[in-house]
């Protein structure tokens, strides 16, 4: 796995190195591509990798970093 970020469906900003939720990630370094895939490797969000913070700052991305314990969603979204 590549170390790097991504946004969320929430548009928060995760590692790729720990997303939470139980997931984990597969990144495709070439693409710039993150698969986040539940332990039984179904695929649960797709996103762009960004490798260094230089890099999101020159997307324009200003997303809020979470720890991997920030829930990905909420009891109210079904979850």
């Amino acid at each position: 796995m590549s170390a790097g970020f991504f946004v969320d469906w929430n548009g928060d900003l995760r590692s790729t190195e720990e997303p939470g939720g139980g997931y984990h990630c597969d990144v495709d370094l070439p693409a710039r591509y993150v698969a986040v895939l539940s332990k039984n490797g179904a695929l649960i969000h797709e996103a762009t990798l960004y490798k260094t913070e230089a890099d999101l700052e020159k997307a324009g991305i200003k997303a809020k970093l979470v720890p991997g314990s920030h829930p990905w969603a909420a009891a109210k979204d079904g979850f």
